[in-house]
C-alpha cells in the first residue's frame, strides 16, 4: 500500500477504523469473525488500525487489544478519549483529569504501554481546548501516548490547540457526499503540517451501494437517525448512484474504489479511514491505493455529488450540536 505520513509515522494512506465491529450500526460481530477482520486488515497491509473510548462501551478497545497486541510492533494504533458512554448514555467530558483516567484504562484495555495516536474525540466547550490538550501533552511527556489528534474541529479551533502542543492529526468526516471539510480545516492541516483522516470516506456504506434500503436496516444502526437516510431525502440521494456505477465502471474500479482514490487524490496529506465487519469490503478498500484513475472521471464524480446535490444534512440536530465543524453555505 502507499504511504502517507502522520506526524512521525508513516503508514498505508488506507487504515481500519474499528468502531463497526461492535458499535453503533447493529449487534456486535462475533469474536470469530472480528478476529478474521483485524488479522486480515495486518495480512493486506493495513498498518493504522483506529478506535475509541466510546466505542462499545469500551469493549472495542478491548477486542483490538485482545486481538492485535500480540502484533503491537506491526502498526500504528489510534484510539481517542473526551466522549464515554455512562449508563448507556453518551458524555462529553474533556477535563484534564477525565482524560488522564480514561487514558489509563485504555492502556490497560489496548494491552500495550503507549497509544500512537490519541484523539480528543469531541472539543468540550466547557473546558478551554488548550487546557484539554495540555492534558494531552502532559501524558506524551509521561510516555502514555506519542501524538495528539483532534477529532470533528474547526480550523480557528485546530489553531488554538496547535498552539499549545502540535496536533499531528485532524479526523472528521470527509468524502464524495460530505464536503465540510473543504470550507477551512482541510486547508489549515495542510498549513499546519497536520494529517487529514477522514472518517466515513465511503457514506455509511451509501457510496459503495450498500444500502438499498435503509428501512431494513437494525434498530439500533445509526444511520435510522441521519436525515440523508430517511425519505424523501434517500431516494432523491439514491437516484445519484446509477451515474456513479457507471464512472466506476470506466474507471476499471468498484464504486467503493472510485469514492476512495477520488478523497486520496484530493489531497497528499489525506488518510482514508473507512470501517467495515467484512474482510471482503476491505480487500475491496484497500485496492483503491494507487488506483490510476483519469482526472476526468474524478472531476465527473465530484461534480455528481457537488453539495447542491445532496439532499439532508448528515447530522440530526441533537448530533450537529456536539461537533465543532463549519457548515457549507447554504
Amino acid at each position: 500500500m502507499q504511504k502517507r505520513s502522520i506526524g512521525p509515522f508513516q503508514i498505508g494512506e488506507i487504515a481500519l477504523g474499528c468502531m463497526n465491529l461492535n458499535h453503533a450500526y447493529g449487534p456486535p460481530v462475533s469474536d470469530a469473525e472480528a478476529e478474521r477482520v483485524l488479522v486480515g486488515a495486518l495480512d493486506l497491509g493495513v498498518d493504522h488500525f483506529d478506535t475509541a473510548a466510546l466505542y462499545g462501551g469500551g469493549l472495542n478497545e478491548e477486542l483490538v487489544g485482545r486481538v492485535l497486541s500480540p502484533h503491537r510492533q506491526r502498526f500504528m494504533l489510534a484510539s481517542k478519549c473526551g466522549m464515554t458512554a455512562i449508563n448507556g448514555k453518551r458524555v462529553i467530558d474533556g477535563r484534564p483529569a477525565t482524560l488522564r483516567q480514561t487514558c489509563e484504562q485504555a492502556l490497560r484495555s489496548l494491552r500495550t504501554d503507549v497509544i500512537d495516536l490519541y484523539y480528543l474525540h469531541r472539543w468540550d466547550r466547557a473546558v478551554p481546548v488548550e487546557e484539554s490538550v495540555g492534558a494531552l501533552a502532559d501524558l506524551i511527556r509521561e510516555g502514555k501516548i506519542r501524538g495528539i489528534g483532534l477529532s470533528e474541529v474547526s480550523a480557528a479551533t485546530l489553531r488554538r490547540a496547535h498552539a499549545e502542543h502540535p496536533i499531528i492529526a485532524v479526523q472528521t468526516e470527509y468524502s464524495l457526499w460530505t464536503r465540510n471539510a473543504e470550507v477551512a480545516v482541510l486547508d489549515a492541516c495542510r498549513e499546519l503540517g497536520t494529517a487529514f483522516v477522514a472518517f466515513s470516506p465511503l457514506g455509511r456504506g451509501f457510496l459503495a451501494g450498500g444500502v438499498p434500503d435503509p428501512t431494513a436496516l437494525r434498530p439500533q444502526d445509526i444511520r435510522r437517525t441521519m436525515p440523508r437516510f430517511v425519505e424523501p431525502n434517500f431516494s432523491a440521494n439514491q437516484a445519484l448512484l446509477a451515474d456513479f456505477a457507471t464512472l466506476a465502471r470506466e474507471a476499471g474500479a468498484s464504486m467503493a474504489q472510485l469514492a476512495l482514490a477520488w478523497l486520496l487524490h484530493k489531497a497528499p496529506h489525506i488518510i482514508a479511514l473507512p470501517g467495515t465487519t467484512s474482510l471482503e469490503h476491505l480487500t475491496d478498500d484497500v485496492g483503491a491505493s494507487g488506483l490510476n484513475v483519469s482526472a476526468d472521471v474524478l472531476a465527473r464524480a465530484g461534480a455528481l455529488f457537488a453539495p447542491a446535490n445532496i439532499h439532508g444534512p448528515r447530522y440530526n440536530d441533537a448530533a450537529q450540536a456536539d461537533v465543532d465543524t463549519e457548515e457549507l453555505p447554504a
